[in-house]
């Protein structure tokens, strides 16, 4: 089979570093584009790391894009407690690979609009707060030709990370992730939520990341260092390749058992701002009697995952 068209957008801290990883070596991943958002780290920092992790991934010249430096309404909170300092473990170094001109949402709409040009279309997977693709879908719409589906790192149908019931990425900017799956909606976009239920199940453990460490490999050597960056931060023996199950489940998704629910997103200024509200209920009589009679998209929620599949899957890849 040709490989999957695949855009991605980043705050890259330490998973989203594993995910350019993996996606750069998968043979059934071609990757176009890679933009950038503030999130783990600051955008500026965010920029740098990506170009660093291409460069470890001996990635060709993909376009990289600067996007937006806040969330829409709120001030930045970066995760620095998880993903150190500079967003990346203290692994961080410096690149001459150059950024492209266009902001983020040109670069997107570039690409998306040339995939519609040949009859194409693209995944989108977002492993960030959801700023730029909300900004996107909004600005230029008919992009949505383009797109195959948007697969994003985000949210829970369970408990949160930033909050006892609200997800990083849909925290850090609540109101982009409304926007942007209200517009998926809108617009027919089949999306896909990889969110917490699923995350912490796909671990590596410290000797497995010793191999890789142990390799010439750069790549190898920085997933393998970031791993037990990882396993010391939370001082335990495994640690999550987390965002990167978004790019396993790309070209493996029968690892992953997804259900299709409503959800919307919390934007009150209480304790369960940046929820993912998953309506799992099944009576048609509570749906109806609903005083709030919203009408939130259809998203195929991820619910298990086959931790070990994507695991190996992952640790074959970059080994390769």
């Amino acid at each position: 089979m040709s490989p999957i068209p695949v855009i991605m957008d980043v705050d890259t801290g330490i998973d989203d570093a594993m995910s350019l990883l993996f996606a750069v070596r998968h043979p059934g991943i071609d990757l176009r584009a890679v933009t950038c958002v503030v999130g783990n780290t600051g955008v500026e920092q965010v920029a740098a790391n990506t170009r660093y992790v291409l460069d470890a991934a001996g990635a060709p010249d993909i376009p990289v894009a600067r996007g937006s430096a806040r969330p829409m309404l709120v001030p930045p909170a970066d995760a620095s407690h998880v993903h150190g300092v500079d967003g990346l473990g203290g692994f961080s170094r410096p690149s001459d690979r150059r950024m492209s001109r266009l902001s983020a949402v040109e670069l997107l709409r570039r690409e998306l609009m040339a995939a519609v040009g040949t009859g194409e279309k693209i995944t989108l997977v977002p492993s960030a707060p959801l700023t730029n693709i909300a900004l996107l879908l909004r600005t230029h719409p008919e992009v949505a030709a383009g797109i195959e589906r948007i697969l994003f790192m985000g949210g829970s149908a369970s408990v949160g990370n930033a909050t006892a019931t609200a997800e990083f990425n849909i925290w850090h900017d609540p109101e982009a992730a409304a926007v942007a799956l209200t517009a998926a909606g809108e617009l027919d976009i089949p999306v896909t939520m990889y969110g917490l239920d699923v995350f912490n199940d796909v671990v590596i453990s410290r000797s497995e990341a010793a191999r890789l460490r142990s390799r010439l490999d750069p790549a190898a050597q920085l997933a393998g260092s970031l791993i037990e960056f990882a396993c010391d931060t939370f001082d335990a023996d495994t640690a999550t390749i987390g965002d990167a199950g978004t790019v396993c489940a790309v070209v493996d998704p029968d690892g992953l058992r997804t259900e299709r629910f409503p959800v919307q997103v919390e934007l009150s200024r209480g304790l369960a701002r940046g929820q993912t509200v998953v309506d799992r209920r099944t009576w048609i009589g509570d749906l109806k009697a609903d005083p709030q009679q919203t009408r939130p998209t259809m998203v195929d929620v991820a619910l298990e995952v086959d931790g070990r599949r994507y695991a190996d899957l992952w640790l074959a890849t970059i080994s390769a």
